[in-house]
């Protein structure tokens, strides 16, 4: 790989991949490593520069890898870690480079450690992760997926800590000597040549030593570990070590899954001297619900909250580094059924909302089948979900007192399931994702929606071109960013300027067609989603129109 620049990750348009559902090379339902492998020449057609891939390594599954039992080892459904060289290797070949998940705040209850820790209590493995002994549960915090945090331990009167899954036992940050372990599995990955990581749940990594119970916050008579467990003080002492150890020592990017952060502290993660390249912002994701863990507590949100979030946002990100922009991942519901009304969701609207988040301030996210404006599915029972927050989600909506109508709706909405569907290639059975029944149902729309003669898949290509390639480069790229308010309340509207070249871009988030006043006579106009509805004559934009210009 050629010598990189410093920063030379804001240059970059990144691509998610959930291996699991993107091509499937062998027949047995599952994607893998050589399915991702024949798609190179696509994703190098559509113009992005780097794949995340999510994770990979040895797993039982139960929250689809995140569950890690072999940090150097591939899963036999993925393929073998000589698949990956050659993924790697074609690949660089292409200058599309590879970043993987990074998974370090819990293992699998199948990982050799917790084997160990589990067969001898005397041994240095009991303190990889975090025991309590006693004959009741430490406290009363809910995990991230439901039900008590602590799970006890066969014949002992000991419980362990897990903030997610109980097949995902914490690991113990205090432990100086399993810091060592992780750090040296990391410079492993990135001597063979990754460029990266996505670091999963890294805020929470320190714990409140205390492990205090708090008052009850649900029916259950838990309360959310968050406040206890995500973004405690001394976190710092762990990630500067953490980036001392491996990412200082290479010029990677680090792309923080940093939920719970407070703006004031973000020049802490990705200031100068930052923890990470750059991280998600999920207050503006989040925008349908009152929590991400809490799916029943919708948000009944409009466009003026959803625009000052994302103002919010990026003004806080400018002034303390660089943003990571996004609006689908595999944790989100497809965005084009979560910010359009439903008589809008079509090719132009999913257009209109890709417009306004790729041409932000930072490095873009594109999460597979979001640049075919794929929708959310529609599943009619509980059994037809495989995603462990959707179940959890469903039994604690009737819990809370929700009928089961009301609790398969919340989970419909949000589930993590939605952008887990696999991709559809073609209109042929299965959308050419297999030859055989997917280990998750298609999504309904398939045989319509696919990447042939795609009017949304053009679209991303020409956003990425503008971006990369353009005589507005330097400007999307490098440029400030200036939200401008004197707009319509449905209007999200700003301005990037470098070396004192601007270009605009106006976006209509709303259903009503909305009167605008231009700051200045279009000169050029680069983006118009909807131009094969709209009268450039007019200064009005339609519903979810998006136009870009100088």
């Amino acid at each position: 790989m050629q010598e990189l620049k410093k920063d030379w990750w804001k240059d970059e348009v990144i691509y998610q991949i959930y291996p699991k559902s993107f091509n499937d090379s062998n027949g047995d339902g599952i994607g893998d490593l050589n399915g991702i492998r024949q798609k190179l020449p696509y994703l190098k057609e559509l113009g992005v520069t780097m794949i995340w891939i999510c994770p990979i390594f040895k797993s039982p599954m139960h929250d689809n890898g995140y569950d890690i039992a072999d940090y150097e080892g591939i899963d036999p459904q993925f393929g073998t870690m000589a698949d990956f060289d050659l993924l790697l290797e074609d690949a660089n070949k292409m200058d599309i480079k590879i970043i993987l998940d990074l998974v370090v705040n819990h293992t699998s209850d199948e990982h050799e450690w917790f084997q160990k820790a589990l067969a001898d209590k005397n041994s240095k493995y009991r303190d990889y992760y975090i025991f309590k002994e006693g004959k009741e549960r430490p406290n009363n915090w809910r995990s991230q997926f439901g039900g008590s945090a602590w799970e006890k331990v066969e014949g002992e009167d000991v419980y362990y800590l897990h903030l997610f899954g109980k097949e995902q036992p914490d690991l113990n940050w205090e432990n100086p000597e399993l810091r060592q372990e992780i750090y040296a599995m990391i410079n492993r990955w990135l001597e063979k040549g990754v460029a990266g990581f996505r670091i999963d749940s890294i805020t929470f990594i320190k714990k409140d030593q205390d492990f205090a119970s708090l008052p009850a916050d649900g029916a259950d008579g838990l309360v959310s570990c968050k406040s206890k467990t995500r973004n405690r003080p001394g976190i710092g002492e762990f990630l500067n070590e953490l980036k001392r150890e491996t990412f200082e020592k290479y010029n990677c990017i680090t792309v923080g899954e940093a939920s719970g952060v407070d703006y004031q502290d973000y020049e802490e993660f990705i200031g100068k001297d930052g923890y990470f390249s750059m991280i998600f912002d999920f207050h503006y994701a989040d925008i349908d619900v009152e929590s991400g863990t809490d799916w029943f507590k919708r948000s009944h949100w409009q466009v003026k909250d959803f625009k000052a979030l994302l103002e919010q946002s990026q003004e806080t990100i400018q002034k303390a580094g660089w943003a990571a922009n996004f609006i689908e991942n595999h944790d989100q519901p497809r965005a084009l059924s979560k910010l359009v009304h439903k008589d809008y969701q079509n090719t132009n609207s999913a257009c209109g909302i890709a417009a306004p988040y790729f041409f932000l301030r930072g490095t873009p996210f594109i999460y597979q089948g979001q640049e075919l404006g794929m929708l959310n599915a529609e599943r009619t029972h509980i059994d037809e979900f495989d995603d462990i927050s959707s179940i959890d989600n469903f039994y604690r909506g009737m819990a809370e007192g929700y009928s089961e109508k009301e609790a398969l709706h919340f989970v419909n909405l949000r589930s993590r399931d939605n952008t887990r569907t696999p991709m559809p290639w073609n209109n042929e059975k299965f959308g050419g994702f297999s030859q055989n029944q997917p280990w998750l149902e298609m999504t309904q729309e398939y045989p319509k929606i696919n990447t042939q003669n795609s009017i949304v898949l053009n679209f991303y290509k020409k956003m990425v071109d503008l971006r990369q390639t353009s005589e507005i480069s330097s400007i999307l790229i490098n440029g400030t960013i200036e939200f401008l308010s004197n707009v319509p309340e449905n209007v999200i509207a700003y301005v990037r300027e470098y070396q004192n070249e601007r270009v605009y871009s106006f976006t209509n988030l709303g259903t009503n067609v909305e009167e605008i006043t231009w700051p200045k006579e279009i000169e050029q106009l680069f983006v118009d989603t909807h131009e094969n509805e709209s009268d450039k004559a007019k200064n009005v934009l339609l519903p979810y129109q998006s136009v870009l210009f100088k």
